[in-house]
Parts: C-alpha cells; structure tokens; sequence
C-alpha cells in the first residue's frame, strides 16, 4: 500500500534539505500517517484506515460518513 492518506488523499512532498554549506539533496516530507479503528455508526460496526493526523482531526467535526463520501471511498471494503 502507498504511503497515502485514505480520507485526505495526502502524499509525499518533494523538497529539499539544505546543510550548513547550503548544498542542496532531494528528500521526501511524508505525512504523518496512522492506522486507526473509526466507528461508523451506519454499518454499525469498526473501520481500519490509515489516515493522517489532520485526517483525524477533521474526523471528529465532520464525520467518518461526509469525509468517506467527500473522498469517494466505499466503507464496506474496510
């Protein structure tokens, strides 16, 4: 599986690390991904997902249901 937020969609950042003599090598900013059991109270039971920890915090305002539906992902596979 691709280091990829399910609900968000967030990614790796392409950027750069500069050292004290400003020489300049490629890196990659990954999310801060986790897996996380989320109630879903309309199949009534606990979904595994790998989300970021901005994932998580939108997830208790908006929802699991709105944030799934926004993202275009079927709970029932989870």
């Amino acid at each position: 599986m691709s280091r990829r937020c399910q609900l968000t969609g967030k990614k790796a950042n392409n950027a750069m690390a500069v050292s004290h003599s400003h020489r300049r090598t490629h890196k990659l900013q990954q999310p801060n991904l986790q897996w996380k059991r989320v109630w879903w109270p309309q199949g009534k039971r606990w979904v595994r997902l790998k989300i970021s920890t901005k994932a998580i915090k939108t997830l208790e305002t908006k929802g699991i249901h709105a944030m799934a539906k926004e993202a275009g992902l079927n709970l029932n596979k989870f």
